[in-house]
This record gives C-alpha cells, structure tokens and sequence, in this order.
C-alpha cells in the first residue's frame, strides 16, 4: 500500500536536503481537506534558506517531481504546500488493501521489540471497583494495539497482594474472623474487615503497630499469616474472574508483589554497592536531590520491612532480564506520579544498561470520581465493577426490549452493548483527564458512544446481508466513490494504520475511540446521501464494497479497545 506521506517526504528530500525523518515530522494532516491530504509549512526553511516561505514553496512546486506516488495535485496558499492525493489512486489502495489482507491494518513495525505493559493490578481482598477500569481498560487497548503492530507484549497484572493492608486485614481476621462468611461472599465480607479494622487502627496506635507487625512477620514467612494471606488472595482472584470474564481481559503474567519477595534483597545489595542507599532515622532511603527529586526514595522501612518501591525495582530488574524488554510501561493514576518518578531514578543505581532504564514510562490516568469526591475503600464509598458491567448490561436489556423486542440472542447482545459503553465511555477522552461517574452519562446511548458506532455496524450489516456475498463482487469501478461522501470514509480508512501508530507514540487510546467515531459519522453521511441499493450494478457495487470496507475497520479498530460488535440490535 502506497505510504502517501513517505513518498511525499522522499521527493522533497531530493530538493531541499533535509533528512527524510525530519520532513516526515513536517508534513501535517491539514484540518479542513479543501487545504489537500498533506500539507508542508515552508516556515521551517525560511530561516535557513533565507527566503519568505511563500517563495520558497513556489521553487519547490516549480522543481518537485510527484511521478509514482499517487499525488495528482499540488498547491501553494500563503508558505504551505499543500498535496491532493488522487482520487481513484486511494480508491485502489483501499478496496484492494482490504481485499488482501484478512486483517486490515495489521502490521510488523514491532517484530522482534517487546514491551511490557503493567496494568489493572487490583488490590487482593478489596473489591475490584470502578477506580481500576481505567488501568484495566486502557492497559487492554494499549497491549491489543501493539500486538496488531507486531509488537512482542508480555501484559502484568501486577497484584496488589502484599503491604500493610495485609497486616491490617490479618489483625481484623484474628479480632473478628468468626463474625464473618467469607467463604460465601469473600470480597464484601474481607471489605468490612478491612474498615473495621482501619477505623480500630485510627483509635489506637497499638493496634496499628499490631498491624505493622503482622506484616514483617508474612514477609518472614509466619506460618499462621502465609496461611490467613493465600487463602485471601485465592478468594479474591475468584472473584476477580469474574470480572475479566466480562471486559474479555487477559494477561501474560499474573505476578504480583508478593511474587518478588524473595528478590528485593538484591535491590537492597545493588543500591548499597552504589553508594546511593543510606541510614535515614532507622530507615534505608536513596537520596534522589541529584536527580531533581526532593523526596527520597524509601527502600527499608524504619522496622525492617520493604516498601512498595522496593517491589517495583525488584520487578525491573526481573522483567528487563526476563522480557528484555524496549519499553516497560506503567498504567497506573497520576496520583503516582511522584512513585514513579521516585522508583524509576532509583533503577538507574542498579547497574542495568542505560536501554532498560530509559525504557521505563509511566503512562497515568486521572481518577474516576463521585460526584461528592474521590472514591476509597477505607471510607466504604465504592461502586465495584461488577455491580456497574451487570447494571450496564441490564439496561442495555431494557432499551433492546422496547426497541427490539422480537431481536434474538437478546442477552448476548446486551452484554456487547453494555460492557461495550462502559468500555468506550472509558476510552473516549484523554486519559489524563478525571471522569465524573455518573450513571446517566456513562450509559447514554445517543450521541459520540460504543453504542453508536456498534449501530453503525448493525447498519452497515443490514446492507451486506442484502446486497449479497462480497465474494461475488469481482471488480470495482473506482471513479464510482469519487464524490466528497465516498471519498471522506476512504481517507479515514486509509489512516487506519497511522491511527494505530499514533496511539502508541503518544500511549492514548483515545486517539482510536475518536477516530472510530469520525468513521462512524463519516459513513453515516456517506449512507444518508447516496443509495447504495441502485439498479446500476457498478455503482452499487463500489458503495457495497466500501461498505464492506468500513465495518471491517469498525470491527478491528472496537476489538483493539476491548469491544465486541453485535450482528443485529
């Protein structure tokens, strides 16, 4: 398939001597296509060439040659030069691309690159609540995403399995363990352990110390507190289950911090062979004002046990001699941001090559909040997952019986529908930006929502099944999708692959949620402005096809978020 951008860069190379890669990063994608497909400041050149860029874009108009690349058109408005890509030439490149290819898009940039994604990383014996969709749905999109580019990605559910709150939790259990049924409801039953246990520890400092004890004593390996720990965290994974069960969420590696409790004694050799750790009130820090960072980074607690970046250096070093990894990204609340800043300047006193440490990122999200503040188990203000995906679900039942009564496979469809709003609605703005919940917002479904564009899907379905099997279309006249309508939904799916591309550049899968909706309102223009079932068979094959075409990319690009599309709603 002709990279329009890349021949565009390569011909300019040959006038303005430029390094290709530099160029690349030149040429836009102007906003409004009366301004072309591609578009190159010559702003950039002036200082250099010392001429007005308007001047400079006339010469280069004058000299370039666009044989061969698709291009049939160039123009020169103010100090831009703006590229027409051909019609019929992206027609072609399209229709025949989707033809060829079982997956279009799908690519091998990333052959031979791994990448480790660390996400969702619920807490054991706390329930798993609508703070960590986020992690857990923008970690999916982010591993789907690299995969489909050829990308090695190893997922790391990084369990919140040890800490503190086990201490807390082991006390609560040893206080009140026969007042509760965890075997019949584990999640809630430890959850009201915990708070109980947390506002005990707020009243009375010996209970808190009790707790801290409990916790050195795991970590050494108590046999009681191991026993009272793996029964929590095999009750808790159950029922975590049953939650990925509705995302379709799977992970390469289920290892959490627990799993490097064994490890963190060399964390503690390599910093001190460095230099960097030292005493600190009773306890073993790294100072990091070198690094620009006031606060130090804690790696011994002042009674001896570990901390949570202990864990997570442990777990660089493991993951760079295991995966060996290019980028180890970590998807996780911007409220630890300063951890993350912390931990990843501390790796570079382990001794691991400069590739690993300059691989480590931190991809944050903003906080999913109720309208009276910010969520916590602790205070039992909580809405879990799985109470809000059933709910989803629910009334996505309900609007399917008004609508559709007679629809079959009504529950499976619901459940698409549902999970696939709660999982757009996620995915649709910048992740760094804070999510009110509420209930009506996140489950409407009119306007920019997974419900529309898996309507759109259903829409374009409908057509299929009428015009018959796409097989049977053998030849395609281009010049019949030449018209604006045709011509918008063939560009948005030409940049299919560059949307993908982008999305990893920049770690935001929204990026593809808004591309999916620009493509879902494109053919929805498209389809309300020209019949596709019309008696000339060249005209109605070009838009069946192009047809075709769309929900292909509609069904790849909702799969890479984590969405599955219904045949009929």
């Amino acid at each position: 398939m002709i990279n329009f951008k890349d021949e565009i860069a390569e011909k300019l190379k040959e006038i303005v001597e430029i390094d290709k890669k530099e160029l690349l990063s030149y040429i836009e994608v102007p906003k409004d296509n009366k301004n072309g497909d591609y578009s190159f400041p010559c702003f950039r050149l002036a200082k250099e060439l010392k001429k007005a860029p308007q001047m400079i874009a006339n010469e280069i108009k004058e000299k370039i040659n666009l044989e061969g690349t698709g291009i049939d058109k160039i123009e020169v408005v103010g100090g831009f030069l703006n590229f027409f890509v051909s019609k019929n030439v992206i027609t072609k490149e399209v229709l025949e691309e989707i033809t060829k290819k079982e997956e279009y898009g799908r690519a091998k940039i990333g052959e031979g690159r791994n990448i480790v994604i660390d996400y969702s990383a619920p807490n054991i014996a706390k329930p798993f609540h609508i703070g960590h969709l986020r992690s857990t749905v923008i970690g999916g999109a982010l591993s789907n995403i690299y995969k489909f580019l050829g990308y090695n990605v190893t997922g790391v559910n990084h369990l919140g399995d040890y800490g503190t709150q086990f201490g807390k939790l082991i006390e609560g259990y040893k206080l009140w363990g026969d007042e509760y049924d965890i075997d019949s409801d584990p999640i809630n039953e430890l959850t009201k352990i915990y708070i109980r246990i947390n506002n005990l520890c707020k009243e009375d400092e010996k209970v808190l110390e009790a707790c801290r004890n409990n916790f050195k004593l795991l970590e050494d390996g108590d046999e009681n507190c191991t026993k009272l720990w793996e029964r929590f965290k095999t009750v808790s994974l159950k029922e975590f289950q049953k939650v990925y069960d509705l995302l379709g969420s799977k992970f390469e590696s289920w290892n959490g911090e627990a799993f490097y409790s064994d490890k963190m004694h060399e964390v503690v050799e390599l910093l001190e062979k460095s230099g960097k750790l030292i005493d600190s009130q009773g306890a073993k820090i790294v100072d990091l004002s070198d690094d620009g960072i006031d606060t130090p980074c804690i790696i011994i607690k002042s009674n001896g046990s570990t901390t949570y970046a202990t864990r997570d250096l442990a777990a660089i070093l493991y993951r760079a001699r295991t995966y060996d990894f290019e980028k180890a990204l970590y998807v996780t609340s911007y409220e630890q941001i300063l951890h993350f800043k912390q931990v990843f300047a501390t790796a570079k006193y382990l001794g691991l090559d400069k590739k690993y440490t300059d691989g480590l990122l931190h991809v944050p999200f903003g906080m999913v909040l109720l309208p009276e503040g910010k969520m916590s188990t602790r205070e039992g203000n909580i809405i879990k997952l799985e109470d809000l995906l059933n709910e989803a679900i629910e009334r996505a039942k309900t609007i399917i019986e008004q609508k559709n009564p007679d629809l079959e496979n009504k529950e499976e469809t619901a459940k698409k529908v549902g999970v696939g709003a709660i999982i757009f609605n996620d995915l649709s703005n910048n992740r760094v930006k804070d999510e009110i919940f509420d209930w009506d917002t996140i489950l409407n479904f009119q306007g920019e929502t997974g419900p529309y564009i898996q309507y759109t899907y259903v829409r374009i379905k409908s057509v299929l099944e009428k015009a018959g099997k796409i097989s049977d279309i053998t030849n395609i006249d281009f010049e019949k999708l030449n018209d604006n309508y045709s011509q918008e939904v063939l560009k948005l799916i030409y940049n299919f692959q560059d949307i993908l591309i982008a999305v990893t550049e920049k770690e935001e899968p929204s990026i593809l949620s808004r591309y999916l909706i620009d493509l879902a309102k494109a053919y929805s223009v498209f389809y309300n402005e020209n019949k596709i079932m019309v008696e000339d068979d060249d005209i109605k094959n070009a838009r069946v096809y192009l047809s075709y075409a769309t929900a292909k990319v509609l069904k790849e690009g909702t799969a890479l978020l984590g969405m599955e599309m219904p045949d009929k709603m």
